[in-house]
């Protein structure tokens, strides 16, 4: 059995009876009082968020989990369908639980999801994506001075600030983790 000290960001937990999965943690050591985990867990059976205090040497019990490339397949109303791409297994996921990653969802893009117990918990993107742009003002002559940007969407509906030699229809590579603009693809 693992101690709270143990705890990590995505990791699955038995506590109270309910199978959480750990958003947040933070080891916390306050003056002269003891060591403590502070952690948000997300409950896998009804969704909700709480913020939980445990003691640095309480014991916790960690469940396993299995990780699973899928792609995105479409979006059914306001839920989103990924695709095991071995035997075409669908899994649907509501928006909450895919949370920023459909901004940079586009079909047949690679994600990795987590599952616990057969309950999808997490979904991770690449760390950079490949999208095409769809509106991309002219750039203005005489607006060449440093490393000036402009403001373009994608073709999932974000903007990013881009170089004002982007055009329309360019495919360009974005960094999902602070959705900048990174080079032409």
């Amino acid at each position: 059995m693992a101690t709270a000290n143990d705890l990590r960001r995505g990791m699955a937990i038995n506590y109270n009876g309910d199978i959480c999965v750990v958003l947040e943690f933070q080891h916390r050591t306050p003056g002269n009082l003891r060591a403590f985990v502070q952690a948000t867990l997300r409950s896998i059976r009804t969704g909700k968020s709480s913020d939980i205090r445990l003691s640095s040497t309480e014991k916790i019990e960690p469940v396993p989990m299995i990780t699973t490339k899928m792609e995105f397949s479409y979006k059914d109303g306001a839920d989103y369908v990924f695709t095991n791409p071995e035997n075409y297994e669908t899994v649907t996921l509501a928006p909450e639980l895919v949370g920023d990653a459909k901004n940079y969802l586009v079909e047949n893009g690679e994600v990795t999801v987590t599952f616990v117990e057969d309950k999808a918990v997490t979904v991770e993107i690449p760390a950079s994506v490949i999208l095409a742009v769809t509106d991309a003002p002219e750039g203005v002559r005489g607006d060449s001075a440093n490393n000036v940007q402009k403001a373009i969407i994608l073709e999932t509906g974000i903007t990013v600030q881009a170089p004002l030699f982007i055009k329309t229809g360019e495919k360009i590579k974005v960094d999902t983790r602070t959705g900048k603009y990174m080079e032409r693809a």
